[in-house]
């Protein structure tokens, strides 16, 4: 097991093309299985429909498809997690962080994929993008929030400029707290300028 836990092989999954579900939705036919590096396991059991919701539809021409990538076994066992009420979702989307490492992506993708995760939770919880992600791109849902999909974008691209310079860097709990208050638009105070602002006020 590595430094951020390990998986239970490959998920063995078949795509699900039934009328009342969109084609994108993946069923599994065995439980798959990721444990992360306190030991605990994150179960998505047999017969557990996925369909990426870990990422908003609205990033995923820009991040890629939770379908393929390093990140693809991390998203399975998160779409579990995000649909188990005893799960609070902070705590899922801190499972995805440490999923995706373990799955092979490098600190500055994962923290990019955490940032869509967080974006996903923060929208969900104030505008209910759930039916954007499950809405033909003709129906009517997709006009009602095509503005919110455009704000979802714009907010991403303004979180991920700093990633890429140096954020991805930093600890989880230091992402995490910067990325929650970018997201809601709240200013983090820099403890090290405030500290020089006290020696030499200007």
């Amino acid at each position: 097991m590595s430094n951020y836990g390990s998986f239970s092989g490959d998920p063995k999954t078949k795509w699900l093309s039934e009328s009342n579900e969109p084609d994108r939705y993946m069923e599994l036919l065995e439980d798959f299985v990721y444990t992360d590096a306190n030991g605990k396991k994150w179960i998505a059991k047999k017969g557990t429909k996925i369909n990426g919701a870990s990422i908003p539809r609205a990033l995923w021409s820009i991040v890629g498809s939770p379908f393929a990538g390093d990140y693809r076994r991390a998203s399975i066992v998160h779409d579990a997690a995000i649909k188990d009420s005893s799960i609070e979702r902070e705590e899922a989307d801190k499972m995805f962080y440490y999923a995706c490492l373990a799955g092979g992506c490098s600190k500055e993708q994962t923290a990019l994929l955490f940032a869509g995760t967080r974006l996903k939770a923060y929208y969900n919880k104030s505008k209910n993008i759930n039916e954007l992600d499950g809405a033909s791109i003709f129906s009517s849902i997709k006009e009602k929030y095509f503005g919110i999909e455009k704000e979802i974008r714009n907010k991403y691209f303004e979180i991920a400029k700093p990633i890429k310079n140096n954020m991805a860097n930093k600890t989880f709990e230091e992402l995490s707290e910067w990325m929650k208050a970018a997201i809601e638009n709240k200013k983090i105070k820099n403890r090290i300028f405030s500290f020089f602002k006290k020696l030499w006020p200007f």
